[in-house]
């Protein structure tokens, strides 16, 4: 059977749509939060920090100010690198297959992730899913110059275009609220993941939600009978 797929091109998240990476994001989030006097996140918690910017979340989940969210970014980049960017992250069972399977089936992808890009780079590649990707997209170091799911959507669409992918049909596949809205600014639909960090009403306004990485399969790549 011929494999074909209903897009064009697929941008995917990172955190929590492919790659696990909580148990380093909650050990570093701990040892910043008690560096600037903040108490400690609990487990339940990380739902409120991973899948936004950092930038963005330092101010929205503890009431920094600007100023002392960009210190704490670099604070709390500066732990990611001692720690090796890629410590304690783990594939989400069935992801990486489905990546390769759509690689395999000549469907360009990118990653459109608010992850600083350096970081995305570096789990790609130790999961060894680099060649799978035509563009590997995330935010810039300090979170602000492109950091908002729209702009990094936009890159993304960019820089795949620049490739001399056909991004007519594109479709995100994402696992937060943001992720939404940033589709919706360039009109590309979004397949809502449910095995990430999120909250059902999360999902409002996705063109599809799915639970389980089959689900997503279905979605992604058709199969045609011959004849």
């Amino acid at each position: 059977m011929a494999t074909r797929s209903p897009w064009t091109c697929i941008l995917w998240d990172v955190d929590g749509t492919i790659v696990d990476a909580s148990d380093g994001i909650l050990r570093r989030l701990t040892i910043a939060l008690e560096h600037f006097g903040k108490p400690k996140p609990t487990r339940a918690e990380l739902v409120h920090w991973i899948g936004p910017p950092m930038y963005e979340s330092f101010q929205t989940n503890i009431g920094m100010t600007p100023e002392q969210a960009t210190e704490a970014v670099a604070f709390y980049r500066t732990l990611g690198k001692a720690d090796g960017y890629t410590t304690g992250a783990k594939l989400f069972p069935g992801v990486g297959e489905l990546i390769r399977e759509a690689e395999a089936c000549g469907l360009p992808q990118a990653t459109a992730s608010s992850k600083p890009e350096n970081q995305v780079v570096a789990l790609m590649d130790h999961f060894d899913l680099a060649p799978c990707f035509t563009a590997t997209v995330g935010s810039t170091p300090d979170e602000r110059t492109l950091a908002t799911k729209a702009d990094i959507v936009g890159e993304a669409l960019r820089r795949l275009s620049a490739a001399g992918v056909d991004t007519s049909r594109p479709v995100l596949v994402g696992d937060r609220h943001h992720d939404v809205e940033g589709g919706a600014a360039h009109d590309v639909p979004v397949i809502f993941v449910g095995w990430g960090f999120s909250w059902p009403h999360e999902a409002e306004g996705a063109q599809a939600s799915v639970e389980t990485v089959d689900q997503l399969r279905d979605l992604l790549l058709v199969k045609d009978s011959d004849g």
